[in-house]
């Protein structure tokens, strides 16, 4: 005998709370086991291929892995010492660039030197909020300095949970479905469904679409001779997740740096320029819809709110699982509004009157 609807709707209100409880209080302890659930899943459809191909399941991970681990050793060798050179120089950079920007300012807007100017006011305090949150940022990096540990421990227990969570992933799903209500379980199965569709198309697809981003800005940037263009091009690829901010805030970040190298050389600057509004135009009619297609679901104001509000309750183990509860949230959205359109309270009376007399 099914439960009566009101102690199902109470069951799971409880359910929900002492999850989001258990969260907020081991989000931390959580963070590498919810970064090795994310590679798990975003592998195994590249498993269940290597299985179609004749490998069992464990050959399949274990050719993963070491597939992984042969890539990451590549990376560091080849990437990551241009990537931390680039970054010490950016930042030993910074004073100067900061008086360049000053001594440029001041040639083109003279009033900035009368003392008595609104301008030079404004300046003055801008500049002054600058040094503040230059300060508060010091600051947070320092107290952050403790948590190092944490993130070797993120580094070296995430690969250990996603091996073993691939190598088990078929066996959990299929229990989990063993343990579905039986009176809900296709409709759980059909939300289910929708919801890895749409967390397939945004993480996997998405995901490509930065990674060739990244590279295609970090490569161009770096051939026409533009400095920190590795540091620059990856950052820009890494946040295009979000329409149009990658190529907003890489291209105005290094359109800035490209006026301070090749002041008087336009050409060069337009290069530059050009470089953000190619990759743009290519994410936009090429990448985007052959990868990630239109069946996405997830508005990037719908995405923002849920980075922020996870981000704020969970800390940083909260904006990794901001992503799947997003999709989770927009798909029970989406059939609510299905029902509530096939519904009484939507369609009223002369509705099922002209069903019936249909």
């Amino acid at each position: 005998m099914a439960l009566p609807a009101k102690q199902q709707l109470i069951f799971w209100a409880v359910f929900t709370a002492v999850f989001l409880a258990l969260f907020w209080a081991l989000g931390n302890v959580l963070l590498p086991f919810i970064v090795g659930a994310a590679i798990a899943y975003i592998l195994d459809p590249l498993a269940d291929r290597l299985e179609t191909w004749g490998l069992t399941r464990t050959w399949a991970t274990v050719v993963i892995f070491a597939l992984a681990v042969l890539v990451g050793l590549l990376t560091l060798l080849l990437v990551v010492p241009l990537l931390v050179t680039q970054v010490i120089d950016l930042i030993d950079a910074a004073p100067r660039l900061y008086e360049t920007a000053r001594e440029q300012v001041i040639e083109y807007f003279p009033s900035i030197v009368n003392e008595n100017s609104a301008m030079r006011q404004a300046f003055a305090d801008l500049m002054e909020s600058a040094r503040s949150q230059a300060g508060s940022l010091a600051s947070s990096l320092l107290a952050s300095a403790g948590s190092a540990l944490s993130g070797i421990i993120v580094l070296v227990v995430s690969p250990v949970v996603a091996f073993y969570l691939l190598l088990d992933w078929d066996r959990m799903i299929a229990r989990i479905d063993e343990l579905l209500p039986r009176d809900h379980a296709p409709v759980l199965r059909d939300l289910a469904r929708d919801i890895d569709a749409t967390l397939a198309s945004f993480i996997r697809g998405q995901g490509t679409v930065c990674l060739i981003l990244g590279t295609f800005y970090a490569v161009a940037l770096m051939l026409v001779g533009l400095q920190f263009g590795l540091v620059v091009g990856l950052f820009a690829g890494l946040i295009s997740f979000i329409p149009y901010i990658g190529a907003l805030f890489g291209g105005v970040l290094a359109v800035g740096l490209a006026l301070f190298q090749f002041w008087g050389e336009w050409y060069w600057i337009a290069a530059v320029a050009g470089i953000f509004m190619i990759g743009q135009a290519v994410e936009g009619n090429i990448l985007t819809p052959k990868l990630v297609g239109d069946s996405v679901g997830l508005h990037p104001v719908w995405l923002l709110l849920a980075l922020s509000a996870f981000g704020a309750l969970f800390g940083f183990a909260g904006m990794l699982i901001a992503v799947p509860v997003a999709a989770v949230i927009g798909v029970v959205m989406r059939y609510l509004g299905e029902r509530y359109r096939d519904g009484l309270l939507y369609r009223g009376q002369t509705g099922r009157a002209r069903e019936e007399d249909g």
